[in-house]
């Protein structure tokens, strides 16, 4: 075998007799064999099944593990709340979990908004002001405010927040595409404000940054960029609210697509909208999930699902306030059968209320677009409500914009309707640019002091039990075994529907016992690798998705990954329960439980110490070169970690097992020692 070489062997027992575990790696003559590649284990007679680029067998695996999953979430489809009171007895919860889930819990600080107006047209019977305010510092929220020609003097409007979908204006923003709905609004005696989106906006940030642009570390923050959408909407009804021609009473909000998603997250966090029309913007899990659904929609439609709520749950936010659900009944994106599950869900909700008349639902013929029967059903509803005016609508398609997608005419040129006319006007502290590095704060977590540890480590496993790893049991259970593929591999089932192999690399003499046992840990192309001693009882994991179980990967759009998200996990997560499920297997495997030790490099290093933090048997870890941030592009995500801790927190909580490190700065592990010295473990840490 060619490579450098490193040679193992067991730290001694305590001399109090405990078994610390601790099958551990000290250096002796020799060095590691890096980059050992699979390949290469192939050359050494293990039998290596299914490794395609797109594993049709991994494939079936994780769609049907996913697809399940959904609809656990998902439910019977019954009223998950039998009493009105039950409802309103959960709601702070719910709340809570709802803005957490956003990333808004703690809620940003309403900081002054700055609004400013930076020009003004006239049309037949309306007039459009250019307005901009910063949401947040730097974050600036570019809109067109419609409003009526002329108001009689002190006269307070029905006001509406129109939040917009994915049509792309470039420059102009895509407020531009749906300013006839501005128009119509104003025309009858509203006040419309017209929001660019974070994407689509005239300051054009990011919206998919997990469907295509590979910013994993957004699940780990907590970020999505429908948060961000959701909090500027909230700080759009603050900007209304300021003015003197809005009712705040009578405030409405609507959308269409990413618009009609927006509609939701607005009215179930703020009850000053007092009537909302999501349009085209609602599925659920089956939808999403086991029909692949989330494929055509980018990371602004969803929350991360930290709490594992059905999707309709949110309508339980906004009842008993009205809703109109507009769908198509051939929108590939929002298809009838979803639709279906979630208007009746809606239902319920509204009649725990007596309230079943405030919540409709209508179906349009015709694919993902407005349509004239559309139209006059979102004006006649908001008319309604927020104005007593049942009339019929008569001329809701007057002033629209037509023509084909590419060469559509507008009523108002879109350039006109700019809030920064040209490109040196855009503020130079804009932060939508980069929002997503600084809307959700990330944790500080200090070291503990000498003697607090232990309380230190419960409160750390607690936060991350509760809002990280929630899918996880008391104890992850041992795996089991499925089949035997050949004397060195395995194929294990860690949870219900998951498969992993585990390959063998022992040169222990037949009939000879081992002394302990090394699970190394494999997420990549590479392993770290050993001639280990004939007494090593030597294996290779290859968690979920990882050699004979690969799924298919494609950028975009990512759907493993992101569904995941949708069922509050990740990938990673289950990696790190397929490590300790091994673990105990492994444990169990050999009679008076050998000691075990977790190895792996970079990402694998992180998940195999996260594993040890949740299998207390684990009794040592060997990490080669470990991502030390959870910010890294390269590190394995965990839903919300780093608003609880980071990498290094982590590895502290590991005390007091020994860890070995090799290719990391000592000053990169300043924390860790910190930490491992607070719990008067300082010398179970070594570096190579």
């Amino acid at each position: 075998m060619n490579g450098l070489l490193k040679f193992l062997r067991p730290f001694r027992q305590h001399n109090s007799g405990e078994r610390v575990g601790l099958p551990f790696f000290e250096l002796k003559s020799g060095f590691w064999i890096l980059a050992y590649l699979l390949t290469s284990i192939g050359s050494m007679n293990v039998e290596l099944k299914g490794q395609l680029e797109d594993s049709e067998r991994g494939n079936v695996i994780i769609n049907r593990f996913l697809g399940e999953h959904s609809y656990r979430i998902h439910g019977d489809g019954t009223n998950e709340f039998a009493t009105k009171a039950e409802l309103l007895a959960s709601k702070s919860v719910l709340k809570k979990e709802y803005f957490y889930m956003l990333g808004l819990d703690p809620m940003p600080e309403k900081t002054p908004l700055r609004a400013t107006k930076t020009g003004e047209l006239k049309g037949d019977g309306y007039v459009v002001e250019m307005i901009h305010f910063q949401s947040s510092p730097g974050l600036y929220v570019t809109g067109n405010l419609y409003r009526p020609e002329s108001v009689v003097a002190g006269e307070k409007l029905p006001t509406i927040l129109y939040v917009c979908g994915h049509a792309d204006r470039g420059r102009d923003g895509n407020k531009a595409a749906y300013q006839s709905n501005g128009i119509w609004f104003a025309r009858h005696g509203y006040v419309c404000l017209m929001i660019d989106t974070l994407q689509r906006g005239e300051i054009a940030g990011i919206h998919h940054g997990t469907y295509r642009e590979n910013r994993w570390w957004w699940h780990s923050r907590g970020y999505t960029s429908a948060g961000v959408e959701c909090w500027n909407g909230i700080r759009a009804l603050d900007y209304l609210t300021t003015r003197s021609d809005v009712d705040a009473n009578r405030m409405g909000v609507t959308g269409i697509s990413r618009g009609g998603a927006a509609t939701f997250w607005i009215a179930a966090a703020d009850e000053r909208v007092k009537a909302a029309v999501p349009i085209s913007g609602m599925a659920d899990l089956p939808s999403y999930v086991a029909d692949r659904v989330v494929d055509e929609h980018c990371d602004c439609m969803f929350l991360h699902n930290t709490y594992r709520w059905p999707t309709a749950r949110i309508g339980a936010l906004i009842a008993p306030r009205p809703l109109l659900f507009v769908n198509s009944d051939k929108d590939p994106i929002f298809p009838m059968d979803a639709n279906h599950r979630v208007s009746n869900r809606l239902e319920d909700l509204y009649s725990l209320f007596g309230a079943g008349d405030q919540v409709e639902t209508v179906v349009s013929m015709g694919g993902h677009a407005y349509r004239e029967d559309i139209r006059k059903a979102v004006y006649r509803f908001l008319n309604i409500h927020l104005k007593g005016d049942s009339s019929p609508v008569l001329d809701s398609e007057v002033d629209l914009v037509v023509g084909e997608r590419g060469r559509e005419v507008h009523p108002i040129l879109p350039e006109r309707l700019r809030v920064f006319p040209t490109d040196a006007d855009i503020p130079k502290d804009q932060r939508n640019t980069v929002i997503d590095q600084h809307f959700v704060p990330t944790a500080q977590l200090d070291s503990p002091d000498s003697g607090d540890y232990k309380n230190w480590k419960e409160g750390l496993v607690e936060r991350l039990r509760a809002v990280v790893f929630r899918s996880f049991p008391e104890r992850i259970p041992p795996a089991s075994l499925k089949s035997m593929d050949g004397p060195e591999v395995r194929t294990l089932e860690t949870e219900s529907g998951i498969e992993v192999s585990l390959r063998s690399l022992s040169t222990t003499p037949q009939g000879s016992r081992p002394e302990r046992i090394v699970l190394i840990v494999n997420l990549g192309d590479a392993v770290p690798a050993s001639e280990f001693k004939r007494t090593d009882a030597v294996y290779v994991l290859d968690p979920r998705g990882v050699g004979a179980t690969k799924w298919s990967s494609r950028n975009p759009p990512n759907y493993v990954a992101r569904s995941h998200a949708l069922l509050g996990r990740t990938v990673d997560e289950g990696r790190v329960w397929d490590v300790a499920a091994v673990s105990r297997y492994l444990l169990d495997h050999y009679e008076n439980r050998l000691p075990l030790v977790v190895a792996g490099r970079g990402a694998g290093a992180v998940v195999s110490a996260y594993a040890m933090l949740f299998e207390s048997e684990i009794g040592g870890g060997v990490f080669e070169n470990p991502i030390l941030s959870h910010m890294d592009p390269e590190s394995p995500p965990f839903l919300n970690v780093l608003r609880v801790c980071d990498v290094p927190d982590v590895l502290g909580s590991l005390a007091p097992r020994p860890l070995l490190f090799r290719d990391v700065e000592g000053s990169d592990l300043l924390k860790v020692t910190q930490i491992y010295e607070s719990a008067q473990a300082g010398g179970k840490l070594r570096l190579d």
